[in-house]
Order: C-alpha cells, then sequence, then structure tokens
C-alpha cells in the first residue's frame, strides 16, 4: 500500500498549509480565516505548486459543514434573541433584504438570472459568527446593548439562512422546470418534510438525546460520550438527508438545537471542539480551492461592487436601520461595523448553489474574493468605526478622579483567572475571607454567570496585555489562574510576568509536563491536582472521624 494516498496527502497539505496562513493571519491580527481561504487557494488548481484532490477535499468538507452547523446549533441561544427581539428580528429581515436586493441588482447587469441574482444577494447578506464575535470580544463589546444586538442580529441571519439552505434545491428544481405551479408544489413538499423532521425531533429526540447522554455519561467513559455526541451530530444529519430528504445542514442545527438545551450542553462543545475546529478548517480550505485569482485582473469592477455591497451598503442598510429604532449614534455605528463581513453561511449557499447549477462559477468566485478581502478590512472598518464610536472625553479633572477611583477598586486586590468549577470555589473562598478580586473569563456564558454572581469581571483571554491591564494587574498582590490548561496557563503567568516582575502567582496542573512548563515562564507555586488529592487521602487515613 503506498504511504502517500490522495486522501492523506489532501489531509496532510490542508492542515500544514492552514496552520501557516492561520498563524500569519493570527500575526496580522485578523481572524484566521482568511488564512485558512488562502491557504486552500495555495494548494487549490488555480495557483502553481501542489494542487490537493479537490473532490476529496468536498467531501472532507461536508463534515466540516455538518460539523458547523451542529455547533450553530448548540451555541443557538433563543435568550440572546429574544432579548433584542425587538430590533434584531426587524433589523436584520431588513438588512438581508436590502443586502439581497443590491446583490441581485448587480447580478443583473452581469446578466444572470433572476434565481442565480437572488442567492448572490442572499450569499453577500450574513456576516460570519467566526468574525464578528471576535471583532466585539477584542473590546469587550459581547455583554453591552451594543453586542447583544448584533448577537441577536447574526442570530437571525443563520436561521433566514438554515431555512434558505433547506428551500434552495427545491427552488432550484422548480425553477429548471419553469412552472409556478411546479415551484409552488416542490416548496410544499419541502415543507412538508421539514414538518415531518421537526415534529419527530421535538416528540422524540427531546425525549431520546437528553436520555441517552445521561446514560453515557453514568457510565463514566469520557471516549464514550464523544462518541456519543458526534453520533447524534453525523446520525440526526444522515437521518434528515436520507429519510426526510431534507439537507445535512439543517439535520445538524437541529441536533445541536436539542443538545444545546440539556444540561451537558457546555460539555458537549467541549467535548467537540477540537474535532469541529479541525474539520472547519478543512471545509475553509476546500472553499479556498474553488477560488480562481484570475477574478481580480478580468473581472475588478464587479469585484469592487461586490465588496462594496459587503463593506459599504450592508452596513449603511445596518446603521439606518438601528438608527430608525431609536438608538444611539454609537449603537449604530458598532453594529454596522459587525455586519460588515461575510463568512460561514456565505460559503455553505454558495457551494449549495453551484452544485445545484444555478449559480454560475463568476458569482461563486466574486462571493469567494469578496469574503476574502472583507475578512482582511474588517479589523481595520471595525477599528475605525469603534475608534469613531467611542466614550467623549472628559474634562482633565474628571478622568483623574475617575481614575483615581478605578485605581482605588483595584489595588492590592486578586486576580484570578478563570470561573469554571475550581475557579467557582476559590472565588466563593475569596468572598468569605473578604478579599477583593476580579475574574478574568474568557467564554460568554461563564463571564455572563460571574456577573450574575455579583462579581467584577473582565472578559477576554489573559494572555492578552489589554485584558490583564482592565483586571489592573499592574496594582495586584495575587493572581491565581484556576483554568486546567496548564500550557495555556504558561502564556498568562509570562504575560503576568512582564506586566509586573514581582506579582506572585499561583497556578494550577495536571502532569508533571505542565508543572515544569509553569515554573519556567515564573509561577510561584503549581498545584498538582492529583498529588494533591493523594496527599489528602493519605492525610486522611488515620482520621477517626468521618467527613463529607
Amino acid at each position: 500500500m503506498p504511504h502517500y494516498t490522495p486522501l492523506i496527502q489532501t489531509i496532510v497539505a490542508a492542515f500544514v498549509v492552514a496552520f501557516f496562513m492561520g498563524a500569519l493571519a493570527h500575526r496580522l491580527r485578523i481572524s484566521p480565516i482568511a488564512g485558512y481561504l488562502l491557504a486552500g487557494v495555495l494548494v487549490g488548481p488555480f495557483t502553481p505548486g501542489f494542487v490537493a484532490d479537490a473532490s476529496l477535499a468536498a467531501e472532507l468538507a461536508e463534515i466540516g459543514v455538518i460539523l458547523l452547523m451542529f455547533g450553530v446549533g448548540l451555541h443557538f441561544s433563543l435568550r440572546d434573541l429574544l432579548a433584542v427581539r425587538n430590533i434584531a428580528v426587524p433589523g436584520a429581515v431588513l438588512q438581508i433584504a436590502v443586502a439581497t436586493a443590491l446583490g441581485a441588482g448587480l447580478s443583473y447587469v452581469m446578466g444572470w438570472g433572476l434565481v442565480a441574482g437572488l442567492i448572490f444577494g442572499l450569499a453577500l447578506s450574513v456576516a460570519s459568527t467566526v468574525v464578528l464575535l471576535r471583532a466585539l470580544e477584542s473590546r469587550n463589546l459581547i455583554e453591552t446593548e451594543k453586542g447583544r444586538i448584533a448577537v441577536g442580529w447574526l442570530i437571525v441571519e443563520d436561521l433566514v439562512m438554515v431555512l434558505a439552505l433547506v428551500l434552495l434545491p427545491s427552488i432550484a428544481a422548480a425553477s429548471q422546470e419553469g412552472s409556478v405551479d411546479d415551484i409552488w408544489l416542490q416548496l410544499s413538499g419541502t415543507l412538508l418534510k421539514v414538518g415531518g423532521f421537526f415534529a419527530l425531533m421535538l416528540l422524540v429526540g427531546r425525549r431520546v438525546i437528553p436520555w441517552a447522554l445521561h446514560w453515557v455519561v453514568h457510565t463514566g467513559s469520557r471516549e464514550l460520550f464523544r462518541l456519543a455526541i458526534l453520533a447524534i451530530a453525523l446520525g440526526v444529519a444522515g437521518g434528515a438527508a436520507f429519510i426526510f430528504g431534507v439537507s445535512f445542514a439543517l439535520g445538524a442545527f437541529f441536533a445541536g438545537m436539542i443538545l444545546g438545551e440539556t444540561q451537558l450542553s457546555k460539555r458537549a462543545a467541549e467535548e467537540t471542539l477540537p474535532l469541529r475546529d479541525a474539520f472547519a478548517v478543512l471545509f475553509f480550505v476546500s472553499v479556498g480551492m474553488l477560488f480562481d485569482p484570475s477574478v481580480i485582473l478580468e473581472q475588478p469592477l464587479p469585484l469592487l461592487a461586490t465588496v462594496a455591497i459587503i463593506v459599504v451598503g450592508k452596513s449603511i442598510a445596518a446603521y439606518g436601520i438601528v438608527r430608525a429604532f431609536g438608538h444611539d449614534n454609537k449603537t449604530a455605528l458598532i453594529v454596522a461595523a459587525s455586519l460588515a463581513q461575510i463568512g460561514e453561511f456565505s460559503f455553505i449557499l454558495v457551494a449549495l448553489g453551484t452544485s445545484l447549477t444555478i449559480l454560475p462559477a463568476d458569482a461563486r468566485d466574486l462571493i469567494l474574493a469578496g469574503a476574502i478581502f472583507s475578512i482582511l478590512l474588517h479589523p481595520l472598518v471595525f477599528t475605525a468605526v469603534a475608534g469613531r464610536a467611542g466614550e467623549k472625553k472628559l474634562p482633565g479633572s474628571e478622568k483623574a478622579a475617575q481614575e483615581i477611583q478605578r485605581e482605588a477598586s483595584r489595588s492590592g486586590h486578586v486576580v484570578l483567572v478563570g470561573y469554571g468549577r475550581v475557579g467557582r470555589l476559590v472565588a466563593a473562598g475569596l468572598r468569605e475571607r473578604q478579599f477583593g478580586f476580579v475574574v478574568i473569563e474568557e467564554e460568554a456564558d461563564i463571564a455572563r454567570a460571574a456577573i450574575a454572581d455579583g462579581l467584577t469581571v473582565v472578559r477576554g483571554n489573559a494572555a492578552d496585555a489589554d485584558v490583564l491591564k482592565e483586571a489592573g494587574v499592574d496594582e495586584a498582590r495575587l493572581m491565581l489562574i484556576a483554568i486546567p490548561e496548564g500550557y495555556e496557563a504558561g502564556a498568562i503567568v509570562e504575560q503576568s510576568r512582564n506586566t509586573k516582575t514581582d506579582l506572585y502567582i499561583i497556578a494550577r496542573a495536571h502532569s508533571d509536563g505542565e508543572v515544569e512548563h509553569l515554573n519556567r515562564f515564573g509561577a510561584d507555586k503549581v498545584i498538582m491536582g492529583e498529588r494533591e488529592i493523594a496527599r489528602v487521602m493519605l492525610g486522611s487515613l488515620f482520621t477517626p472521624k468521618r467527613t463529607s
């Protein structure tokens, strides 16, 4: 058997090139999606050098689509949507309509058909979840009113795209037959199948899936739990496609929604994240392989118009809608800038449209080029707009007074990194002892829980110097790193030590390697959980009194 089969070559090339391009994107402070797309361009058939197998990449990408949609459903938050429903629902629908109309207008000029134009416009109307959240997180805006509106807006866009993915095959089949009656017949049949699938999932899935997962949890097997999550995601997606004739994407999305309602949703997300990330990278690389860079030279004006619709037209529409609903200029600017890009759903939609032969290759190339350029431009656009939307400068005396008050509240305090299971216990102990402390937490849901508990929370990655500064590390007396990832904690220790050389740092670890790693980067004390458990158990051997 040859060592380098086309499948192995494709996977190796995709991951290796994606790593280098993703690292470059990270270095340039842009979304890694841009790096993965460019990696696909480099290993694709339109650039010189190694060419990966496009058909195999497309099949791997299908798994990526299923896991991406499963992740979207898993993180779908009806609560977040309902909190801003009065503006997010009508605002997102109106903005999608405007962007779709602009895209359809450009397609008319290009000589494409009506259906192709609507799909093209729809693909330009929806923002990338990854890029939007990264932009909001970079300025700690997730928990603000502006952030909640942007996230709610994005949820509505995602729901519209899910509906489009469900209906598109029927629309394509009916449009080729040309009869209006056929179109309604196809749509009615599709909606009937979708309704049957929904009914089955609501009546059976909501009972069977949580029961099965709880049974798996009680087995104590982490491996079996991971396998159960993947079986649910892929099994429901496959069942939706093979039994009900609806898309894999819809099945995976609904499986994620059902699972997201259970108490095990957070653990399911954590356990499947590495695999979802890996196949998401393959998905973006496979999309990049479809892009023909010659479109930049051959169709510069249509490309410029496409980017303008994404970055300017869509943003102006969003700005006007937010202002029309009575929100201030700052909120409108932040929401508009957040949406000035396209991403995952656009790629899924264009791939489906191309496979159904209702979207021309030129449209696909323009959408992919528009995505790459809008993602590259987004940090600049968001920074410029967020800067203009910033707080008004305070008079010197008032600003100085606020700074003194802030420093007084965060002087000689404790910085607690992480509010998971260990972090919560540490926080409770600090409260009992009446220590002043600030929590740094990266996960949105966990940060919300800490805020609900009445704690002072800085949202972000503790390895970021700006986040540490916001938490007042330079004035802190102690840092407690409660996150379970010892090697990630090493980066936090290093950055904190650079900020304040005499800061006393205590971290946790799960292995001798992590202990050595943390000590090397400057941790003053490292607590290894297994050792501490063994020490307490041995210390309890001769304790006559039973403890709980």
